[in-house]
């Protein structure tokens, strides 16, 4: 029986989703290790809802130390079909301000200290990554930021850096002229490991501030950053409601075929597959290794 079918991710600031209903919370335990915090289910606009605190509640979790693929192999344990990230990032375009939200449809992955996928060690897949991004849900996502008043913009690249601190001014303007629309820390390997557990995946980025490429960057201090992160968590909230309520209720087959992204990716041949990891990783990939 499905427990989710919608997963919400909750980024900087979002470390609770008000308005569910029939609400329990459940501690998920994965081959990969345990999630950053207990999943909270329930249902939103009469949706099946698992909504987990990316940095745990109360923000205990460093970037770096996010178990990502536990995080993404419960929600698929879960029966979740589509995750929805929120996530706090840096601008790295002038037009792009405070309080704004981005769809980004593109990533750039800068990280070098995590395990960006559930294969390997004899098993080995490599899925198509070309469009990181679901169009359903990003359409779904811009739809519902006109719907609640809130500016977004769909299109750009989200680069991801490992972290926890934050860009050099040389880092932050190559970023800049490469074309890059916003940085953040933590959508990879996310995104990536949605990919492989055939989940449809989006982010809104959510803008608390200009990275220090902006000649007014000084200006700004850690008390107005986390004003404008609280703030967009609020509208997060809403936006995550309507959402849900506006969401298609049949799920189609992924435009870009996230859903069957497996189907082409393995290339271990069925015989030398490991049968004990065959069983770890049934929940993402049994599907394909059964067949």
């Amino acid at each position: 029986m499905q427990t989710a079918e919608i997963g919400i991710i909750g980024g900087s600031g979002l470390y609770a989703m008000p308005g569910l209903t029939n609400v329990r919370e459940q501690r998920v335990e994965t081959p990969f290790g345990d999630p950053s915090d207990a999943f909270v289910l329930g249902e939103l606009e009469g949706r099946k809802v698992a909504f987990l605190a990316r940095h745990g509640r109360g923000h205990k979790l460093l970037p770096s130390e996010l178990n990502f693929r536990a995080n993404i192999f419960a929600m698929k344990m879960l029966g979740v079909e589509r995750i929805l990230s929120v996530s706090a990032v840096g601008s790295l375009k002038e037009e792009h301000k405070p309080t704004d939200f981005v769809i980004p449809d593109q990533f750039i992955d800068r990280t070098f200290a995590r395990v960006g996928t559930f294969f390997g060690e004899g098993i080995v897949a490599h899925v198509g990554f070309g469009d990181p991004v679901c169009g359903t849900v990003a359409a779904a996502f811009a739809g519902a930021c006109a719907g609640v008043g809130v500016v977004g913009k769909r299109g750009g690249t989200y680069v991801c850096m490992e972290g926890p601190q934050f860009s050099t001014l040389s880092e932050s303007l190559t970023y800049k002229g490469l074309g890059y629309s916003v940085i953040g820390m933590t959508n990879m390997p996310e995104a990536k490991l949605a990919r492989e557990a055939e989940i449809c995946y989006a982010t809104v980025a959510m803008v608390t501030d200009f990275d220090c490429w902006h000649p007014e960057h000084d200006a700004v201090t850690v008390a107005d950053i986390i004003k404008v992160l609280l703030d967009n968590a609020e509208r997060a909230k809403a936006l995550v409601a309507q959402l849900a309520r506006d969401f298609p209720r049949e799920h189609e087959p992924c435009p870009i075929g996230s859903d069957r992204a497996l189907d082409t990716a393995l290339i271990t041949a069925p015989e030398a597959r490991d049968p004990e990891l065959i069983k770890k990783l049934d929940a993402v990939a049994g599907r394909v290794l059964k067949g």
